[in-house]
């Protein structure tokens, strides 16, 4: 049985599948396996404790692989946030709960058998496909683990990896299941629809002050000013530190000698070439060219040639792989032909048809360009070094403008920004390609403890100090007058034209044509193409197709249009059911449905886990281990 288990994990379904199991122990709703015991493990399943160094472990395993993700250091409040400590406390005792069934069941691994695995693991082999002892290593040293407890950790998840392939292995989607979602995904309709035409028929009648302060009364709380975050800035770039960086002229013409090249522009040629199977034949088009008794083109055309095959576009000669073929190409005269050439891959005529003279820079002509390029090389070289040099002066307690005046740095002193970088008087406060990672740290819940340099998607770093914030305001009625009379007309428009539409499907569906809206709606009514679910014909919208799938034929509804300034009535016309389903239809759809299929048997699997083995976490402790309560 074991073997016929290690067969079944190696399939795709079951390597795939291990991580959908972690999204169905997702759904099982630990929460109410959520308690008060005492003090020790942050969760027990099957006489198995989760210890707090485990799930604190793997908590931050998940919190930097987030952080990597979002180029940003996230907190654990914001990991929680996330849901990453329910989702961490569910893969531990999912894993920890297939461990158990499999002892269950008396299915184990000895050590024999996982020294075979591991001696077979592609990603501890060597350049010769044999296993290496140094990636062995080089793997403990990365995960910090000793050798007995990589060998515990690697034939856990070995186990568990079994266990599902024996679980997965031999699933089938239901046919009826196939079925009914292929009568679902190609059933068509069609309906005929207009779209009111609001401006013509929709009169909104003019708001005096007592209906707009009305409407600001009602919604008070969108007319505020944004909380804006006070705070300093130091920059630290390779571009900013390169201002800095002494260039000599020895250092200059030694780079352009050895780069020379990298400054000129190389002559290009549009070439043309057609090949021949054999040197006779070749000598004989070239015969007829050069006698004009036949074209390039028809030549071309004899040898079954198409124009992609002759044409090699413009090109310089360092792009021709054939060293003999580059050489006469840039040897030939504009639209001559030339000699037969036998190259090393084909025999060849060639004609150029375009030439494009390079360029030689001379080092006066680019010098300030090589004086840059080594300059920004130092900087990058020093960039470390800086960065440690201000580490060294805000440790020694000085603020970041007398750093920044030390070091001629770039320092900022933002008096406001909001949470699209923006200031009080709507424009951005920060000049840089980094703005959006810079602002999002300032209101980052943690912000007020940001003390050290904060690396940046552009390499560069950043120094940032809180200096204040000011919280959002009110704004008045008068400041915002013209604002809310803008909300107030889109309200009352959508408003009239919603009471319209409404109106006007009651008539639908009592019998009435569509034509019968013309006058009302000010459009004339027009038939869509058959349609799918998947599908938005032209002049509808996703909610309308949405929409026009729940009605039954003959009758009607409405659907905002995607600029929101009017509605669109439909009636469906004609409802066609799916045609059976193709060889290639079924099997695409197999495959679509196989994951969520498996995905819910593995569901209902941890679901029985659960309840057999009785999980219980600990609500204190998970929260201890993660540091949010006080020990």
């Amino acid at each position: 049985m074991l073997e016929a288990l290690r067969r079944g994990a190696q399939t795709w379904v079951a390597k795939i599948l291990f991580g959908l199991l972690v999204i169905s122990f997702m759904i099982w709703g630990v929460a109410d396996v959520f308690t008060g015991w005492g003090r020790g493990s942050v969760a027990t399943i099957a006489g198995t404790d989760i210890t707090a160094e485990d799930y604190s472990r793997e908590f931050q395993r998940e919190l930097d692989a987030f952080s990597r993700e979002a180029n940003q250091k996230l907190t654990a409040e914001q990991g929680k946030a996330l849901g990453l400590d329910r989702r961490v406390i569910s893969q531990l005792l999912g894993g920890a709960a297939i461990e158990a069934h499999a002892k269950d069941l008396g299915i184990d691994l000895s050590d024999t058998t996982l020294i075979d695995m591991l001696q077979s693991d592609p990603n501890l082999k060597d350049a010769s496909g044999k296993f290496s002892k140094d990636a062995f290593f080089n793997r403990l040293r990365q995960l910090g683990m000793s050798e007995r407890g990589f060998f515990n950790l690697y034939r856990k998840d070995e186990m568990r990896t079994m266990m599902i392939g024996s679980l997965v292995k031999g699933l089938a989607v239901p046919q009826p299941m196939i079925d009914l979602v292929h009568a679902y995904n190609d059933e068509k309709r069609t309906v005929e629809w207009l779209t009111i035409d609001a401006d013509k028929v929709i009169t909104i009648p003019e708001a005096d002050d007592t209906k707009l302060k009305e409407r600001y009364e009602a919604e008070k709380s969108r007319y505020m000013t944004p909380e804006y975050r006070k705070f300093q800035i130091l920059t630290l770039s390779a571009d900013d530190l390169k201002k800095q960086m002494t260039v000599t002229d020895e250092e200059i013409e030694k780079s352009y000698a050895a780069t020379k090249e990298s400054y000129d522009t190389p002559e290009q040629r549009r070439i043309q070439q057609i090949a021949f199977k054999d040197k006779a034949t070749a000598e004989e088009a070239l015969k007829a060219l050069r006698d004009s008794s036949k074209t390039f083109a028809d030549v071309a055309k004899s040898t079954g040639a198409k124009d992609t095959d002759v044409d090699l576009g413009l090109v310089t000669k360092k792009a021709l792989i054939d060293q003999k073929i580059a050489d006469a190409a840039f040897a030939l005269e504009k639209d001559k032909f030339s000699d037969v050439i036998e190259g090393r891959f084909a025999t060849a005529i060639l004609r150029v048809t375009q030439i494009e003279p390079g360029t030689t820079q001379t080092l006066a002509g680019v010098k300030n360009e090589v004086r840059d390029k080594l300059a920004l090389e130092k900087a990058k070289q020093a960039l470390q070094q800086k960065h440690d040099e201000i580490e060294d002066a805000r440790s020694a307690g000085k603020t970041l403008k007398e750093v920044a005046d030390q070091l001629s740095l770039p320092f900022q002193d933002v008096a406001g920004a909001d949470r699209q970088g923006l200031g009080p008087d709507g424009k951005p406060v920060l000049k840089t390609p980094d703005s959006t990672k810079i602002i999002a740290d300032v209101f980052a819940p943690d912000a007020s403890s940001l003390d050290q340099g904060i690396e940046l998607p552009s390499g560069a770093f950043a120094w940032i100090t809180m200096t204040g914030t000011e919280a959002p305001k009110q704004k008045t009625f008068e400041e915002v007058k013209a604002e809310v009379k803008e909300d107030y007309t889109g309200f009352e428009r959508q408003r009239l034209v919603t009471e319209l539409a409404n109106k006007l499907v009651e008539r639908i569906n009592a019998g009435e044509p569509m034509s019968a809206l013309e006058t009302a709606t000010a459009a004339k009514p027009a038939t869509s193409e058959s349609f799918t679910r998947t599908t938005i014909p032209q002049g509808l919208t996703e909610a309308a197709v949405a929409q026009a799938f729940v009605l039954a034929q003959g009758r009607a509804g409405s659907a905002i249009t995607s600029d929101r300034g009017s509605r669109t009535i439909f009636k469906v016309v004609t409802i066609a059911p799916a045609p059976p389903a193709t060889k290639e239809q079924l099997e695409k759809l197999t495959t679509e449905l196989q994951s969520d299929y498996t995905n819910q048997v593995l569901g209902e699997y941890a679901d029985a886990l659960k309840t057999h083995y009785q999980a219980s976490v600990n609500e204190v402790e998970l929260k201890r281990a993660l540091g949010l309560t006080e020990q």
